[in-house]
């Protein structure tokens, strides 16, 4: 008996089944293996970040031939290396992932998470206009943390001064960790500065402020005033006496009258009148002058005199003016070029230069020197400042 075996048509269906099958096994096991890392897990708005899947692997014989990135913000992007950098704009949570494709078709997905801190909110009040000498209070104290952290603060008071000497104005820090501070200004003009909140995570807002700073308005009057000094003393021939002083700082010089006069002898018609030196040194204004007692009368006292008179000239009066400051106005005026003359110390010295040996009695000489007055008038002008409100 003959059994009969299997047909051509059966053995040739067979064969290709299981040619069918391997195939599909074999794909299935050249799928790549994905892997993602970020180089941080949290950044502030407005960072990036560095993404790297160079650790993804494919069987062999197969190799990867792209990385499909999705950043979870709306951009994608394919590339031939295993890294890539994004910049994340809006704050928030973010799932980002990677498709490792390989040259076979089979593909992995790899995800990491990151997480977008958003800036602090900088809430910031304050009065733009002020006059000068008038202070200003800088308030930010509503401003807060969307992610409800600490923040802190600091301030800039005039970024176009480099505080810290590095060569950029813009970046010092003046003040810190106050909420709010009182800023007096002295100076008239625009004076900008800044203030930077952070918060615990290093996110910054910056805005920066500007305050229009105006000067004052004055009336000044110059009122004509004398000034008199009186010194004396007593001095033996050969010795010298001498007096600094300054007369009237706040005061522009007209003139001076500086009389010395000495004491009469005992007898003058037996004795000779002694003579003494006044002498007369301003350093500021480079003056010196000396004048030497003389008796023009044997009734009267021996006198030096020294006068000198439009030291300076009359200012206008009465007129107003705009400064900074009543104390800086005065300065201006007081040191207005070509009329500064007087200004400073005065040094008188008095000088015993013949006092006459007199008719000794019982062989001694009853007056060896000789009693002085040093009278000194002063005509000035003084500056009446008074402030005037618009």
């Amino acid at each position: 008996m003959k059994v009969a075996g299997p047909s051509l048509t059966m053995i040739i269906t067979s064969m290709l089944i299981a040619t069918s099958l391997a195939g599909c096994s074999g794909l299935s096991d050249l799928n790549p293996n994905a892997k993602l890392i970020a180089d941080t897990e949290e950044i502030n708005a407005g960072e990036s970040v560095n993404f790297d899947a160079r650790a993804s692997t494919t069987p062999d014989p197969s190799i990867i031939e792209e990385y499909r990135w999705d950043f979870d913000d709306g951009a994608t992007k394919t590339s031939k290396q295993g890294i890539a950098s994004h910049q994340f704009n809006t704050p928030g949570y973010y799932s980002i992932e990677v498709t490792v494709v390989n040259d076979q078709g089979g593909m992995d997905i790899a995800y990491v998470s990151l997480f977008v801190n958003s800036p602090p909110i900088l809430s910031f009040e304050y009065s733009n206009v002020i006059r000068t000498g008038d202070s200003v209070i800088l308030d930010a104290s509503d401003s807060t943390d969307p992610e409800g952290g600490v923040v802190s603060f600091s301030w800039d008071f005039d970024i176009t001064v480099d505080t810290n000497n590095d060569g950029d104005p813009a970046n010092d820090i003046d003040s810190s960790n106050s909420i709010t501070t009182e800023l007096i200004l002295s100076e008239s003009g625009n004076r900008t500065g800044s203030i930077t909140v952070t918060d615990d995570k290093g996110a910054s807002n910056t805005s920066s402020w500007t305050v229009m700073v105006l000067s004052r308005n004055f009336r000044v009057v110059w009122e004509q005033k004398h000034v008199e000094f009186e010194w004396s003393g007593y001095l033996e021939q050969g010795e010298s006496y001498q007096i600094t002083d300054n007369p009237h700082p706040s005061s522009r010089m007209i003139s001076v009258n500086s009389t010395l006069i000495l004491a009469r002898d005992i007898l003058p018609i037996m004795w000779p009148e002694d003579n003494f030196t006044m002498a007369i040194n301003v350093p500021s204004s480079g003056w010196n002058i000396f004048s030497t007692t003389s008796q023009d009368n044997i009734t009267q006292n021996s006198s030096a005199t020294i006068v000198r008179d439009n030291m300076n000239s009359y200012p206008e009066t009465g007129y107003t003016i705009t400064a900074d400051s009543s104390d800086e106005l005065l300065y201006s005026l007081l040191n207005e070029p070509g009329q500064r003359f007087g200004q400073g110390d005065w040094i008188w010295t008095i000088t015993a230069d013949d006092c006459h040996p007199d008719i000794p009695i019982d062989e001694i000489d009853p007056d060896q020197g000789n009693d002085w007055q040093l009278i000194v008038d002063f005509l000035i002008l003084v500056p009446r400042i008074s402030e005037i409100g618009i």
